[in-house]
């Protein structure tokens, strides 16, 4: 690019004609005038310059498109790849047979409801039978008779034939009528004669059968005779038979209704309506429907929309589900039952029947809205279920719960915060277990919890430190393993720990924040090496379950809640907009919820029903299989933790700390009171160093007793720092503990 500078600065812009092939030589101004200064040769005035552009110069913006060429990619006719093209042929194959002749359980599901439906049918009828129908055929077979005789003697004297003989008589057309006539005459002969005739043998026939025929088929030929005359003299308006099954409003859908309800509901637009990208068709027990909405639209306003199509469609709500279709925002994919699936129980746990479970497999849970079985697994993850009271949210938690019990390798841990009659039973099988929060019998429910997860977070970070170390050939991976699970010489098996109403442990004025501490840690931590952890409440707030401890949870399960807020605080943030409110479930819906997390998919469960009795029978099987394998062990095996009340633990400490002994590593103190009381410390000095200090200090901390960096001196002599803890501070909490005693 050249440059021509000038002198003077022109008011306008230069309009001279150039020579061709040159741009115009536009000068471009300041806003501030400047001082016309003389320039030395070869300097540039500030502000002024001249560019020539000559237009032979490409545009860098041009992309080589011209004005009317095509932008639409072109349309390939082949797909990319063979692979793709199979793949997208295997999707669209539908299937030889339907999944309920596949399946077996579903084979089994439809033959006990087929023996069921048609026993039920043939009994409801044969009751009726003396009673109901026999009667009303008796009274209207005289109706009958008369009818069957009147329609007769209209078809004999052709009865017919009379309007059309009127008419011609209206008409004043002889010809015609005398035709007519002679039509009458011929049939009227005809059919007198064949009417003789059937009399004749009517007659004879029945007193063949009233003289010679045995009783039995007298009395069904009768019977026979009176239940077709009965038929024939029954009234239009009132069934001669009653319906054994209530017949459910079911609605055949058209592209017309689909369209009526999103047109309602305002989901299209002037110009644009829905478009269906499949037929639809019958879907187990309701209609798939699958709807292309206008450009501009989406799931999410469709399912903003939920109730306005449910009555565009004439149905309740309860009856639609909305589904995102992962090919295209605006692709809505509806199933609409038939009517409410979910006030349809689902039945009893299959595992009344099992003789023993493997954890590390998908076990049932429940069924989805269509009745197909749904699987659930604890593996590598922590369990939320939330709940208002009475929802099935204990009995749907419990059903994980036994299933855990029926493998002889899974270690439970049971903890009741309202101390109900539901988890009793589990006292059969549970390592450790506890009711409440109100002590008794001189044992703090409370305490035996914090004493439950302090040790099972010593053993977790065990874990982790063991299975780091272990062979190649044992753990390649350094992970749990189905055989490291079940070694008992490892002593690392499957562990699911169950705190219901969890709310209640941590609204604890004392103990309430260790425990939430120790639930986040293991919640968060725990589940890699094989420990789970299930929580339940009927609280999600902030205050009684926070949302620190909520968080941690990779699957959650919700049962009706009062509101879609609370619904999105126990499912997660952002929960309501993919179209999960546990809100819209109903009051009826016991043991429904909404499942999250658990796999891929979200979607409903109605989960199966184990009563108090069945949950004592699979515990008593669960018992002995344990006893079978030698896995008995805790509180079931009657290997009660001594659990030591905070009086208890000051004491002690008090009692290990020499009277010159200002600051002692929290190792030492362990270490001493193991000595001094090996039933109640002994777990605590097998730990390792920093274990052992976090023992110590989770036990200290609800009484306010905090563990520092301590000066000290190993064994060989050589000077540490290490976390420990202050005399004076023990004093003090045994000062303050004496004084409330005098106080009460």
């Amino acid at each position: 690019m050249s440059e021509i500078h000038t002198i003077d600065q022109p008011e306008e812009p230069d309009r001279t004609e150039t020579s061709e092939g040159t741009a115009a030589v536009l000068p471009f101004p300041l806003r501030k005038k400047i001082q016309d200064e003389p320039t030395a040769p070869g300097e540039v005035k500030p502000g002024e310059w001249e560019a020539e552009l000559p237009d032979d110069i490409a545009d860098e913006d041009d992309s080589g498109v011209s004005e009317g060429d095509p932008v639409d990619p072109p349309r390939e006719k082949y797909p990319p790849s063979i692979s793709e093209w199979m793949e997208a042929h295997d999707k669209a194959r539908p299937a030889v047979l339907p999944d309920w002749v596949k399946l077996p359980d579903q084979r089994t599901a439809v033959r006990k409801w087929a023996v069921r439906h048609y026993s039920t049918m043939v009994g409801y009828h044969a009751l009726r039978l003396p009673c109901v129908y026999t009667p009303k055929l008796l009274a209207y077979s005289p109706r009958g008779a008369w009818r069957w005789s009147t329609a007769v003697g209209r078809w004999v004297s052709d009865a017919e034939g009379l309007p059309v003989r009127l008419a011609a008589v209206r008409a004043e057309d002889a010809g015609e009528y005398l035709k007519l006539s002679r039509q009458r005459d011929a049939r009227v002969k005809l059919r007198g004669v064949i009417a003789t005739v059937s009399g004749f043998v009517g007659v004879v026939a029945a007193l063949t059968l009233y003289v010679m025929a045995p009783s039995w088929l007298l009395m069904l030929s009768v019977a026979t005779m009176t239940s077709v005359l009965g038929i024939a003299g029954a009234p239009a308006d009132r069934p001669l038979i009653d319906r054994a099954k209530v017949t459910f409003r079911k609605r055949k859908l058209s592209s017309d209704i689909i369209t009526r309800a999103f047109t309602a509901a305002g989901l299209t637009v002037k110009d644009q309506g829905i478009a269906f990208p499949r037929p639809i068709g019958r879907d187990g027990d309701g209609w798939r429907v699958v709807v292309d909405l206008p450009y501009g639209k989406s799931f999410a306003d469709a399912l903003a929309k939920r109730k306005a199509l449910a009555s565009g469609i004439d149905i309740a709500a309860t009856q639609l589900f909305l589904d995102p279709d992962l090919s295209s925002e605006r692709r809505v994919s509806m199933w609409i039952a038939d009517r409410d699936p979910l006030a349809v129980p689902s039945g009893r746990t299959p595992l009344l029947g099992a003789t023993r479970v493997d954890f590390w497999q998908p076990f049932p849970w429940g069924v989805d809205e269509r009745g197909n079985p749904v699987m659930a697994s604890m593996l590598w993850l922590s369990l939320l279920v939330g709940a208002v009271p009475r929802q099935g949210k204990t009995f749907s938690a419990r059903t994980i719960a036994l299933a855990a019990a029926l493998d002889p390798h899974v270690r439970l841990i049971v903890f009741d915060g309202k101390a109900s009659p539901d988890w009793r039973a589990f006292a059969k099988v549970a390592h450790r277990i506890g009711f409440g929060i109100v002590p008794r019998n001189g044992v703090d429910p409370v305490e035996q919890l914090v004493a439950a997860l302090m040790e099972l977070k010593a053993d977790v970070e065990d874990r982790y430190h063991r299975l780091s170390e272990l062979p190649l050939h044992i753990c390649p991976e350094g992970k749990l393993t189905p055989e490291i699970s079940r070694d008992k010489k490892l002593n690392m098996p499957l562990t699911l720990v169950v705190v219901d109403e969890v709310q209640e442990y941590l609204q604890h004025p004392v103990h309430g924040k260790t425990v939430l501490e120790l639930l986040v840690y293991l919640a968060r931590v725990a589940p890699a090496v094989g420990v789970s952890v299930m929580n339940s409440t009927q609280k999600p707030d902030d205050t009684a379950c926070p949302s620190v401890l909520r968080d941690q949870h990779q699957a959650r399960f919700s049962l009706r809640v009062g509101s879609w807020q609370v619904s999105d605080v126990v499912l997660g943030a952002g929960s309501y907009s993919e179209g999960l409110d546990a809100s819209r479930l109903l009051k009826s819906h016991k043991g429904v919820g909404l499942l999250k997390g658990m796999s891929d998919e979200a979607g409903i469960v109605r989960t199966y029903l184990a009563d108090g009795r069945d949950a004592d029978s699979v515990l008593t099987r669960a018992r002995a299989l344990r006893e079978d394998e030698g896995t008995l062990s805790g509180d079931a095996a009657g290997e009660v933790a001594a659990v030591h009340n905070g009086d208890a633990i000051l004491t002690d400490v008090a009692a290990v700390l020499g009277r010159k002994e200002d600051k002692v590593w929290s190792e030492t103190v362990v270490d001493r009171l193991a000595d001094l009381n090996p039933d109640a410390y002994g777990e605590w000095a097998a730990l390792e160093g920093r274990a052992k200090a976090d023992q110590l200090a989770a036990a200290l901390k609800p009484y306010g007793i905090k563990t520092d960096q301590v000066w000290g001196k190993t064994e060989s002599g050589k000077g540490a720092n290490r976390r420990g803890i202050e005399r004076q501070h023990i004093i003090d909490a045994v000062t303050e503990r004496n004084k409330k005693r005098a106080a009460k």
